[in-house]
């Protein structure tokens, strides 16, 4: 039985893709950068150019655009980042094939009607909340959001004052983020910017969904 492939754009290290491909789909990555680390597919291609060509050729599309230009602490520097989000919808309209665009929460005012999860709705040691537009999918139910922990920080320091009244700053290893991310195949930089799997598992669960049950799951 033939699966249904999913195109994984920007795709780094693999994060997304991992999810992707546990919720069943047969993964392709694609990304500027030649991620000798991704665990699936994968081709070195400028994402946009790459959908283009041969979005339609695949059944899903996700797409994660660099998120140097929507991040607060870099508003400084946008001017040297571009902005992706809308170039990258364009195309995937272009495509008629289901999609899903995920970035930070700096970009939540470009994304249409988007869902936001994070690493406590599924039990992981980190929050990192990203935004998801899917507007392919019906309304999701999501699990709830649970601060009461102190999160891994897979990027800088943990700032916490000890007995003492302290600050103390605590740097965590790689092994402890990804064992937090889920990702146990990533380096330190490809885990700073990645979506842990867990995200993109629950989005590709409800896509498969969707695609096995004949519902049309086009934007």
């Amino acid at each position: 039985m033939t699966r249904a492939r999913l195109l994984d754009l920007y795709c780094g290290q693999g994060g997304a893709g991992k999810g992707y491909a546990d919720a069943g789909f047969d993964v392709t990555g694609v990304d500027i950068v030649n991620q000798t680390r991704y665990p699936f597919h994968f081709v070195q291609a400028d994402a946009l150019e790459y959908v283009a060509e041969n979005g339609h050729r695949f059944d899903c599309i996700s797409a994660s655009p660099p998120c140097q230009f929507y991040q607060h602490l870099n508003r400084v520097h946008k001017d040297s980042h571009p902005d992706l989000i809308m170039p990258t919808r364009r195309l995937l309209l272009v495509t008629g094939r289901p999609y899903v665009i995920e970035n930070v929460p700096g970009a939540r005012r470009l994304l249409h009607n988007p869902i936001m999860l994070c690493g406590s709705m599924f039990g992981l040691g980190v929050w990192r909340h990203r935004y998801f537009e899917c507007p392919s999918l019906p309304l999701l139910m999501l699990p709830p959001c649970n601060h009461s922990r102190v999160p891994v920080l897979v990027s800088g320091v943990t700032r916490r004052r000890n007995a003492a009244g302290v600050v103390v700053r605590k740097e965590h290893g790689t092994a402890l983020c990804r064992e937090a991310m889920g990702t146990p195949w990533m380096t330190r930089t490809g885990m700073d910017e990645a979506i842990p799997p867990a995200y993109t598992r629950f989005i590709g669960d409800a896509l498969m969904a969707a695609l096995t049950t004949g519902k049309d799951a086009r934007p």
